[in-house]
């Protein structure tokens, strides 16, 4: 058996396969930085990395893996990360050094496999800032393979780590496991499927023929009693005082001062980015720069090119025009939003604030079939649909990424979106605010109700790392959010020229008025908007924040802004979106959250129009 096949990984005749592996949260895509030059998220929560990303070290490659507690196949990440570690030819074994008494059950379960090992003992900071001491040299000795002291996020270490990353060697297995071991090692390829097949892996089992042994808890005792019988010896001085960090972490996690800091932090994104971004900034950047100088400068091109009357100068420089109403869209309206948004998303997961909202949440969406591991992916989908259905891969069942998924698709609005909304919503005062909140929030409680009661099985518990409350790093801030805004405008331009076409497209067949009118009863009796609405949800159609961004051309009372920002939060998906989750999901539940996602977004904002309207 081999690896990377079915990764798709190209490796060269003769290159090592070097291989992170870690706990999750312990800095391994920090060194995947360091190693290969290619830039993936660096977080302060786990789960950043549920895929295989690869990159080269001089003729070598090397892969970072998901971060896993143990090789096996209990869930997801520890598939894709066990058909990786096991036919690599040097484990880079990141390990916190804080939580060291965790991460060396995976550290011995590695020696086990017989693999050449190097151990990078990360995060030694937080070792010192909590009064703890290790003795390096001793963890060597005991484990037999290299241990390099690093402080990876600020560099420390990291050149130590390259120069020795040869120098990993087979280090001081169990005695007592390769005894059990010693049998099996002879019918099979490699040591690593050997130790799998001692516990129970049943793809190996079944690859080779074997029987269940029955032995993986005795093997994981053993395990375990070597991790206490090492700690034991390599921890000097273990102080137990609490810092103001730790101090600060647990009133974060205490429902009485948690909610309340959580509230704040959200009043202060909203009075930033709804308020500062979305009506300063984006004053200057749509109606001053865009606006006010370049459209006029692309107009004047174009009509002395082809005449203002022309099918080609509407199609270039029109009202809907692709290099007109595009650029202004994307950045002179959105981009301002979405490097906001990204902003205090990357502060919040450097510091280390986004688990212990999981955590705190718990509770709340154990109601809706789910556990706080489920904020992750909708608080990311806050920021990008796409990549939030991605990460629904957390998620311990099938049942649950199905409900969250669908509540994603449905009621979380991303960044770009949610800039347009919040500059649309701040200035019609709390109550209007008040009252898009509580829609969106029914909406969210009844589909997550429902599904919770109509799909079968229960809601998994949560088990999650709370990693160390940190100062966010300003470098890493900036990098990630100028490299998610990034991605966001390499996504969405090709998708708004694409919806700029079919408008002028529709507007020049007069398409757009018949669509209009054959939704006039839906937009003007329905939900009691102009019939121009309509142009706004064709263009949701294409992305939501297409057709949000649509909506401010409109004239509409503060009733109207309502009701149409719900009907177009609750609107379908974008199309990137809808296309990840049709191969995240199967077709059936993807094609049920898109046209559930229709249905609900019609009938709730009609309801609301009778309501208020």
């Amino acid at each position: 058996m081999n690896c990377c096949e079915g990764l798709k990984i190209d490796i060269p005749k003769g290159a090592k396969k070097i291989v992170l592996a870690g706990n999750p949260n312990v800095g391994k895509s920090v060194f995947f930085n360091a190693l290969t030059g290619v830039y993936v998220d660096v977080s302060n929560f786990p789960g950043t990395t549920v895929d295989v990303s690869h990159g080269k070290f001089g003729d070598d490659v090397v892969m970072d893996t998901p971060g896993v507690y143990g090789v096996s196949s209990f869930n997801d990440e520890e598939k894709v990360a066990k058909d990786v570690i096991i036919y690599g030819d040097i484990i880079l074994n990141i390990v916190d050094a804080l939580h060291l008494e965790r991460d060396l059950f995976l550290t011995l379960q590695l020696i086990d496999m017989g693999k050449p090992v190097i151990v990078a003992l990360n995060m030694m900071d937080d070792v010192e800032r909590n009064g703890i001491k290790i003795d390096v040299e001793k963890l060597s000795n005991l484990l037999g393979v290299p241990v390099i002291p690093t402080i990876a996020i600020k560099g420390k270490g990291i050149d130590e780590v390259k120069k020795n990353l040869y120098n990993a060697r087979v280090g001081n297995a169990n005695p007592h496991i390769m005894k059990y071991l010693k049998d099996i090692v002879e019918k099979v390829e490699h040591q690593s499927e050997a130790l799998l097949i001692l516990e129970d892996d049943d793809e190996f089992l079944n690859a080779y023929g074997f029987s269940r042994m029955n032995l993986r808890e005795e093997i994981y005792r053993l395990r375990r009693q070597a991790v206490d019988e090492i700690i034991s010896k390599v921890i000097i001085n273990d102080n137990e005082k609490n810092s103001i960090r730790q101090k600060l972490g647990y009133y974060m996690l205490n429902p009485i001062t948690g909610i309340p800091i959580l509230a704040v932090v959200l009043y202060i994104m909203f009075k930033v980015i709804g308020v500062f971004v979305a009506g300063t900034i984006v004053g200057i950047t749509e109606e001053t720069i865009m606006q006010g100088y370049y459209e006029p400068f692309v107009k004047g091109i174009f009509a002395n090119l082809f005449g203002d009357n022309t099918v080609l100068y509407r199609a270039f420089a029109g009202e809907f025009g692709i290099l007109t109403l595009t650029p202004t869209y994307v950045l002179g309206l959105l981009m301002p939003l979405v490097i906001g948004f990204y902003f205090f998303m990357s502060l919040l997961e450097d510091s280390g604030y986004l688990p212990r909202i999981a955590s705190l949440s718990d509770k709340v969406l154990s109601f809706f079939g789910l556990n706080g591991r489920a904020i992750i992916p909708i608080i990311l989908g806050f920021g990008c649909i796409t990549m939030a259905t991605i990460t629904t891969r957390l998620l311990g069942t099938r049942r649950e990424k199905i409900i969250a998924t669908a509540l994603l698709g449905l009621t979380i609005p991303c960044s770009a979106q949610l800039g347009v909304i919040a500059g649309m919503i701040a200035p019609l005062g709390a109550k209007y605010l008040l009252i898009y909140l509580v829609t969106i929030f029914f909406v969210f409680a009844l589909t997550g109700t429902i599904l919770n009661k109509v799909l079968p099985g229960e809601s998994s518990h949560l088990f999650i790392d709370l990693p160390p409350i940190r100062m966010p790093r300003i470098s890493n801030v900036v990098k990630k959010t100028w490299t998610k805004t990034w991605m966001f405008l390499k996504e969405a331009t090709p998708l708004f020229a694409l919806g700029a076409v079919i408008i002028t497209f529709l507007s020049e067949t007069n398409l757009l008025v018949v669509i209009q009118n054959f939704f006039a009863p839906f937009t003007v009796n329905f939900l009691k908007l102009p019939k121009e609405a309509a142009n706004a949800f064709i263009m949701g159609i294409i992305r939501r924040d297409f057709g949000a961004a649509g909506l401010t051309d409109l004239t509409l009372t503060p009733e109207q802004t309502v009701v149409s920002l719900v009907t177009i939060t609750l609107f379908v998906p974008c199309i990137a979106s809808i296309i990840v989750m049709f191969k995240e999901r199967s077709k059936k539940e993807a094609l049920t959250i898109w046209l559930g996602s229709f249905i609900a977004a019609f009938l709730v904002g009609g309801i609301l129009a009778f309501i208020l309207i």
